[in-house]
């Protein structure tokens, strides 16, 4: 008695979304404004100077910075925007936030970025994964939304509906 196997899951027609093929390649790296501080607690605007013309932009080449101050000092507009003249063009982002912020805001830029055309009209399942942030499963949902007929969470498999089109 032969029995031909039949993969439901393929025959259903859904299409899988991994959220972590959308995740950036390399993780951010983080500069701590209050090196180029006096003492890290005051800003004097001759060292500060100095300092930026000192330092060497070129180990940030490509890279994405997440620029903060890990001190309670009191920094002015201008010294930020002097540091990222001095990466602009060298670091591939820039931002002043901690680097896993700067993380979530890269793969949320790859999310936005991506050509979901192959969806179009598709029944489309986002795989679930616990260790991804609730702001890229809201945003890949606007993003499916009036491109996919059907949009599920979960695995092929066993899918939780969230909208049909």
């Amino acid at each position: 008695m032969t029995e031909d196997f039949v993969n439901k899951v393929e025959a259903s027609g859904i299409l899988t979304i991994d959220l972590l093929d959308f995740k950036p390649k390399e993780s951010s790296v983080g500069l701590d404004i209050a090196d180029f501080l006096h003492l890290g607690l005051m800003l004097k605007e001759k060292e500060f100077k100095e300092k930026i013309i000192a330092f060497d932009s070129k180990a940030f080449s490509g890279k994405s910075v997440a620029i903060f101050c890990s001190s309670d000092a009191i920094v002015p507009s201008w010294a930020y925007m002097q540091l990222a003249n001095s990466l602009t063009g060298i670091a591939s982002h820039l931002d002043y936030c901690d680097v896993e912020c700067l993380d979530l805001k890269i793969w949320q830029e790859n999310i936005q970025n991506a050509d979901l055309s192959q969806y179009q009209g598709e029944k489309v399942v986002v795989r679930a994964h616990q260790s991804i942030h609730p702001s890229l499963y809201i945003l890949i949902t606007q993003q499916l939304k009036g491109v996919a007929k059907t949009i599920m969470y979960g695995e092929a498999g066993l899918p939780k509906v969230i909208t049909k089109n």
